[in-house]
């Protein structure tokens, strides 16, 4: 979608479009060897926890994000973020194969109608659509007594195919108007929270996505962050925090040239890419 004009309006909805047909593409080796679990899944019961903890994004990892399209695998990135429902098993294990750091991406403060655990959520829970996203709705997240056996086996099913981490895009509701849901500041905090904690109880990394304005407060407990056009809306700075804790923060943009000179000073990873976040090389500042 086209940015929001302002950072006060723009949701954290600047992501994919419904995605097309997925296709392995062959994968070079990369010189990252990571620390990775058993990816079946067998430790992992929908509700419980893991045993042996979760490995964080490294903070130097540069990426690839694609959530449309046919996956294109030969980048030569340490972090690859793909679509948690679409991204085809086989694809995910040629990626773990060359010692990719596998991010699943899951909307955890929206209603997408066309994803398979749709019918799970009940109207009680749905809020308004989002502007300009057809067939996505803005979720109440304090009813955590609906939302978490859901995310749960969002959790599950990211854990069985063999990802490492999960990035929880639209947690931020309570910045956004007209949602048709009430949702404060301290509700919004209290279910990210929620999220990062059900992230590591699948043995999975917790990836926060945007959310400025509460990052210090969440600093702690999720383990990197991903911020849509940060430097177009000067929010750099409020994401520091996960620089100073040395974890990964990953940051996109979708338009102007990039501040690769301040991104290298800081030790943040900077892309641009079209909006709909398809194939192809992102624009990254190496």
């Amino acid at each position: 979608m086209v940015p929001h004009p302002t950072t006060s309006t723009r949701s954290s909805t600047s992501r994919r479009a419904v995605l097309g047909a997925l296709a392995l593409s062959g994968a070079a080796g990369v010189g990252y060897t990571l620390a990775r679990r058993a990816t079946d899944g067998s430790d992992t019961a929908s509700t419980g926890s893991v045993d042996g903890g979760w490995t964080p994004p490294p903070a130097t990892a540069d990426w690839q994000w694609q959530l449309s399209g046919p996956i294109e695998t030969g980048y030569d990135v340490a972090l690859y973020d793909l679509d948690g429902f679409e991204t085809p098993r086989p694809i995910l294990d040629s990626l773990a194969a060359d010692g990719r750091y596998l991010v699943a991406y899951f909307s955890g403060g929206s209603y997408e109608r066309w994803r398979p655990d749709a019918d799970d959520f009940p109207d009680a829970v749905l809020g308004t659509g989002l502007d300009g996203w057809p067939g996505e709705r803005w979720l109440d997240v304090t009813r955590h007594d609906v939302l978490e056996p859901i995310i749960r086996e969002r959790a599950r099913l990211a854990r069985a195919k063999g990802f490492d981490a999960i990035e929880w895009d639209n947690v931020d509701v309570y910045a956004n108007p007209n949602t048709g849901v009430s949702v404060s500041a301290a509700d919004q905090l209290a279910y990210n929270r929620l999220l990062a904690r059900i992230a590591h109880d699948h043995g999975l990394a917790a990836v926060l996505k945007n959310d400025a304005g509460q990052v210090a407060a969440l600093e702690p407990v999720f383990d990197g962050c991903l911020a849509e056009e940060a430097y177009e809306y000067d929010e750099v700075d409020a994401y520091a925090p996960f620089l100073d804790a040395g974890k990964w923060l990953g940051v996109c943009e979708y338009r102007g040239p990039l501040d690769c000179a301040d991104a290298r000073e800081r030790g943040l990873h900077l892309i641009r890419k079209h909006p709909q976040l398809g194939p192809g090389r992102p624009v990254s500042c190496g």
